[in-house]
Formats: structure tokens, C-alpha cells, sequence
């Protein structure tokens, strides 16, 4: 930790490892929020509009209190009774087979989710039917649902951070280190896309690959104060061929190591992936630092 670690895209050293102790030492009353709060005020960690990125640093303090660096005090509620409560919102929706083509579906509506009951709706998806399951995003991120023109849920998208580092990403832009720290904010990662099981329709894929990366860039100014200029995922080739991805003209660039993000020497390993690109800007103006 002398050197310091990356975590949530924030350099850690032994330094604040020590800070985050003494907070913790002279305010044994906090909770983790008002412990995350603090830290963000003190560091100034802010996003692009200004607001403390409170989410961020909430995920810093689990991982440096998974890695034994630090004593957290137990959460204020467990989030898995709410996500239990949550899933019946999936589970009540009529998935009567939607076999119509595309036009007979359209206008397909792309859109961000905008409230409480959405967001409820969203979650109970992704956990009930999704592969991966879902926890809910860390750091910045959007995430829409899908709505045919009967106003039916379709499935839905989320984007998130990008990964730290991958090697064929990092060939394609043509980056060095300092520059992938520079950029690494305009690239969001398709962490879940999901189409409901009972939803059979031909190019429904591709074509909401195509709206939402229309759209994503400015979704994310708004919100966050910053573009978005390229996008990525992952495919499990087990699982899938990437098709879609492919037909939304996605660029394959290679595949993963086997590393996750906060991969250690005692962790298993996770799935070789594909990764796909889309740049969302002509690949010379990709603004995402200095090239070589």
C-alpha cells in the first residue's frame, strides 16, 4: 500500500488508510454513509458536475474492509430483504409469449429509468431473469428499460464504469497508462443487457443497440456533466455468439484475460469473455487522452 492502489478509480495510499481509521476511531457512531460522506468532503472527490461521489467512496470503504484494511461498521440495513421485496414486482408481470416482428412492436421506446417504481421494476428484472443476477451499480451509471408501443416491458440496459484495464481495449484507442487514467471516465461498460424470455422478436436486439447508443452520450452529459465517446462489453462465449452486437455494428477486438476487476491470487478466476467496442465518435476524435 506504500505505492498506493487503484480503487474505484481513486489512488489509495497507506496515508488515507490511516485517515479512514482515525474518522472511524473518533466517530465510533457514524454509519458507512455519513463515514463515505466525510471522506468525499475531505478529499473533494467529485464528479464532473460537482456532486460528491458518495457511491464511489461507499464501494471504496467495503473493498479496503474486504482486504482487511479497515473495520467497517456492520450496514444500518441489509439491502438483500429490500431486493427480496423487489423481485415480486417481476414476478406479477404477465409474460404471455410476445412473438410479433419488430414493426408490429414499434415505436420502441429506449428510455432512462425516471422514478422509484421504474427503478423497482428494473432491479426485479435484472435479479429474476438476468444470468448474472444484480446487485445494483457502483459509481456512475444509467439504466433503461425497453417499452414496446402497448407500453409492455421488454428487458433493459445497464451501463456502468468501464473496466480498469484490458489490453486489446487499450491497443485499439492507442493509450499509455497516464492517458487510460485520463480517459477512462468516457467509457461506459453494457454491464447488463437483457431481453425478457418470453420476448422472441427478430433484430429486437440489434435495434435497441442502435437506440440506446444514439442517445447514451447525451443521457450522460446531463446527468453526470461529461460525455460518453466509446462503449464496451463483454460477451460469455459460453453462453452467447455476440450476434447482436455484431449486427449493431460493434467492433470485436479480442477477449479477456480471465482477471475480474478486483481480481486477487486467492480468488478464482472468471470466464474468458469477448470484448466488443462501439465508438461513439470517429476513432482519431475519441477524446479519451493524448495517443501515441
Amino acid at each position: 500500500m506504500e505505492q498506493g492502489t487503484i480503487i474505484q478509480g481513486r489512488t489509495v495510499a497507506t496515508e488515507d488508510i490511516q485517515l479512514i481509521r482515525q474518522l472511524m476511531d473518533d466517530h465510533p457512531d457514524w454509519h458507512r454513509t455519513r463515514l463515505s460522506q466525510e471522506l468525499c468532503q475531505q478529499w473533494d472527490w467529485t464528479n464532473a458536475k460537482g456532486a460528491y461521489k458518495d457511491m464511489a467512496a461507499r464501494a471504496l470503504l467495503r473493498k479496503l474492509d474486504a482486504r482487511g484494511l479497515i473495520s467497517l461498521p456492520p450496514p444500518v440495513r441489509s439491502a438483500n430483504n429490500a431486493c427480496r421485496h423487489r423481485n415480486e414486482v417481476a414476478l406479477t408481470l404477465d409474460q404471455t409469449p410476445i412473438t410479433d416482428t419488430l414493426a408490429a412492436l414499434r415505436p420502441v421506446r429506449v428510455l432512462p429509468v425516471a422514478n422509484d417504481a421504474q427503478a423497482q421494476l428494473f432491479r426485479g428484472l435484472m435479479q429474476t431473469h438476468h444470468y448474472l443476477g444484480y446487485s445494483g451499480p457502483v459509481g456512475e451509471n444509467l439504466r433503461y428499460l425497453v417499452w414496446d408501443r402497448h407500453d409492455r416491458p421488454l428487458g433493459g440496459l445497464l451501463f456502468g464504469a468501464a473496466a480498469w484495464r484490458l489490453a486489446c481495449r487499450d491497443r485499439f484507442i492507442g493509450w499509455d497508462s497516464k492517458c487510460r487514467e485520463q480517459g477512462l471516465s468516457r467509457i461506459a461498460n453494457n454491464m447488463r443487457f437483457l431481453i425478457l424470455p418470453w420476448v422472441r422478436v427478430e433484430h429486437l436486439a440489434s435495434h435497441l443497440l442502435g437506440q440506446v447508443s444514439r442517445r447514451l452520450c447525451s443521457d450522460w452529459q446531463h446527468r453526470y456533466g461529461h460525455p460518453i465517446t466509446l462503449l464496451e462489453t463483454f460477451v460469455d462465449t459460453t453462453r452467447f455468439r455476440g450476434t447482436c452486437y455484431r449486427a449493431a455494428n460493434w467492433i470485436h477486438v479480442g477477449q479477456t484475460t480471465g482477471r475480474s476487476r478486483n481480481d486477487r491470487p486467492d480468488r478464482p478466476r472468471v470466464p474468458v469473455k469477448a470484448v466488443w467496442l462501439y465508438p461513439l465518435q470517429h476513432r482519431a476524435r475519441l477524446g479519451l487522452g493524448e495517443t501515441r
